[in-house]
């Protein structure tokens, strides 16, 4: 029998019970207790399980806050991971420009170096030149204002010119080296 009908039944008992003065009624203590048994034996499982539910709300509640709170908990973790990951990142970053400015200064430097020890290696070979130029003046100076019997001042002169093409050629190689460094 379903609830409804158990109820429906209760309300008409009341309704047919015996007037008294006072707006009372009288009613059978055994017909009230016997409707209400079947009233009990005609609820739904789900009311017996929502007592129980009932019962354990403080439990549930509890147990709800802890996941919520765990769940909290883990979401602030994974942020503070997230913001290391970030730190890392920028510090990573930071650091490759550090590294990026020292190799560039470096290689400036490099250049420099190159350029001077270039320059000085073109100085002297310039000077070798010029004083490789002035040793055949002097020997054409020697050959135009001599008879040509004179082989000495002439032999001088041919070595030294020997010595300044050589001096030149030194310069040469050591150019086409740093060239290709």
């Amino acid at each position: 029998m379903s609830v409804y009908r158990v109820l429906d039944k209760l309300e008409a008992y009341v309704h047919e019970g015996t007037w008294l003065p006072a707006g009372y009624r009288i009613l059978s203590e055994e017909r009230l207790i016997e409707l209400l048994e079947k009233i009990r034996a005609s609820l739904p499982e789900e009311v017996g399980r929502a007592k129980v539910i009932a019962k354990d709300h403080d439990r549930m509640m509890r147990v709800a806050q802890e996941k919520a709170q765990a769940i909290v908990d883990e979401a602030a973790s994974r942020h503070e991971e997230l913001v290391d990951d970030s730190e890392i990142v920028r510090r990573a970053r930071t650091t490759a420009d550090v590294v990026l400015r020292e190799a560039e200064e470096k290689a400036r430097k490099v250049r420099e170096g190159a350029d001077r020890y270039a320059n000085d290696v073109l100085a002297e070979m310039e000077g070798r030149l010029f004083g490789a130029l002035g040793a055949v003046r002097k020997g054409r100076q020697v050959l135009d204002g001599q008879p040509q019997g004179a082989e000495r001042p002439l032999e001088e002169a041919a070595a030294k010119s020997k010595r300044a093409a050589f001096d030149l050629q030194n310069a040469a190689d050591e150019t086409a080296a740093l060239e290709s460094v």
